[in-house]
């Protein structure tokens, strides 16, 4: 017997269910499915979202585009923190079998030559040199003839009485000639560079008729390599111990560290190599005008001992013998994965270009502070027109920072890379001029299409330039004779490892 009554039930649920599908839906009720569907589109995504892996170019991003574009960040740990020493100290203690000079009545006189950091390493040369040949020092002169025109004396500059005293079981250092001595014929002398300890023990023939022997100029006149290991050593105490600045660089000096620290608790030391005289001397015209880059070829022609007059700039940028310019220095940093906000000392002379070339730095990086900023006028009166006393200045913020970043490989740069080194190997990141003008290059043409991508570059081509202990590198391949001495790096921008050693050595 057939059900009519339950088929009759489900011929009206099934009319029931046409006639609800069929019926023209409210727009309040379309607005809802479509809302369900894209929130479910969405979850889908997040989903997979963690799985993907970004290996897509973005838009192409230029030079010129807005400073605060996010690059790849970097933890700050890592910004910061300096690299493992690996249990390395300094030790410059002299070996047993080590002995003083005795010095008695034969005197070395000395000039030096060159800027601050130029005559301090030259004048610790000149400690070393003295020992060997078993000469009293008399304290340098400084040099007044050079582009900076300073007058300053060593006690201006230097702690006389420390340096004397520091060394006095090294050798005999006197303020000056004996009376006696100042009027008797003396043998002039341009040592040879980078020359070797049996170089200087055949200039001790002079002594056979010459009471005083005058040294005309004092910068790069030891080798690098190859010397015994007490002469090295020598040259380190002189340099890191006896070479103290004099007490108000010192003072005013530490007072400039504490008002940063204050500040921000960290910051970069950044020795900004862009000096009217730097540009001339290395042909480095990039983006200057060409009245400016017609200023600096004039100034080259004029200098007399500036031997080379025909530069290609193009040619030094590319080769990487060229400072970083400003804008390029913002670049990297931010590269390097700092913050705007990162606190930044310039130590440096007058910027070529003035305020308007510093503003494309300012644009990456506004927290920029200068000695001027830092000090009042007062403290700063007594350094004024005085550049080595200026500069001693920054070298002392530059030495106590928590970074050290030069622009440029210059004397000073050198100088201070080698003494954070000796501190304790503190953070010095050195750019790769040549590497990084590639770079630049690539991203302003478009060639790189990212910017995570540039600075993962960036950051790749500087993880083993962040002052990590290293052996002193020599010569460069293939070059012979004296020439081979000027690819070496300096003993004095890294004295491991003979002033640098582990905690179980001796």
């Amino acid at each position: 017997m057939v059900n009519h009554r339950g088929s009759s039930h489900n011929h009206m649920r099934i009319a029931s269910t046409t006639k609800f599908i069929s019926r023209k839906q409210s727009p309040r009720t379309i607005a809802l499915y479509i809302f369900l569907l894209f929130a479910f589109s969405i979850f889908i995504f997040v989903f997979n979202a963690g799985n993907i892996v970004e290996d897509h170019p973005a838009p192409v991003i230029s030079i010129q585009s807005h400073p605060q574009t996010k690059f790849l960040q970097t933890a700050d740990d890592e910004l910061w923190d300096a690299p493992s020493r690996h249990g390395l100290r300094p030790c410059v203690k002299p070996t047993s079998r080590y002995k003083a000079a005795q010095g008695s009545d034969r005197y070395l006189t000395v000039k030096s030559n060159g800027g601050l950091n130029q005559m301090r390493t030259g004048i610790s040369d000149m400690v070393a040199v003295a020992h060997i040949m078993n000469a009293t020092l008399v304290i340098p002169q400084l040099d007044r003839r050079s582009f900076w025109q300073d007058s300053s004396t060593f006690s201006d500059i230097f702690d006389e009485l420390h340096f004397i005293t520091t060394l006095q079981g090294d050798l005999r250092i006197v303020r000056e000639l004996p009376k006696e001595l100042e009027l008797v014929p003396r043998a002039r002398k341009h040592f040879t560079s980078w020359s070797s300890m049996g170089y200087y023990k055949e200039m001790m023939q002079l002594w056979n008729d010459h009471q005083v022997i005058h040294v005309a100029k004092s910068d790069s006149r030891l080798a690098n390599n190859d010397l015994p290991l007490d002469i090295q050593r020598l040259r380190c105490r002189a340099l890191y111990h006896a070479l103290r600045f004099s007490p108000p660089i010192e003072s005013l000096g530490k007072k400039l560290v504490d008002r940063l620290r204050m500040r921000s608790g960290k910051y970069i030391a950044l020795h900004l190599r862009y000096e009217k005289d730097m540009l001339a001397f290395t042909g480095c015209t990039s983006g200057l005008t060409d009245a400016e880059s017609e200023e600096l070829r004039i100034m080259r022609e004029n200098t007399k001992h500036w031997k080379v007059k025909d530069i290609n700039s193009t040619e030094q940028r590319i080769g990487g013998f060229c400072p970083l310019t400003p804008k390029e220095v913002g670049i990297f940093l931010q590269a390097i994965g700092y913050p705007p906000s990162t606190l930044i000392y310039v130590a440096s002379g007058e910027i070529y270009g003035g305020d308007a070339r510093l503003s494309e730095l300012m644009s990456f990086f506004p927290n920029l502070v200068f000695k001027e900023k830092l000090a009042t006028k007062e403290e700063l009166n007594e350094f004024a027109k005085h550049a080595s006393q200026s500069a001693a200045l920054d070298y002392i913020v530059s030495l106590e920072s928590d970074v050290f970043v030069p622009s440029y490989s210059g004397n000073m740069a050198r100088a201070v890379e080698g003494h954070r080194r000796f501190l304790g190997h503190r953070k010095t990141i050195t750019p790769d001029r040549k590497g990084l003008v590639r770079l630049f290059d690539e991203l302003e043409s478009g060639q790189l299409r990212e910017t995570s991508s540039f600075s993962h570059l960036v950051q790749q081509m500087h993880k083993n330039r962040q002052g990590a202990p290293r052996k002193r590198k020599g010569p460069s391949p293939g070059i012979k004779g004296k020439a081979r001495f000027r690819t070496e790096e300096s003993f004095y921008e890294n004295p491991y490892p003979e002033c640098i050693c582990s905690s179980k050595a001796v």
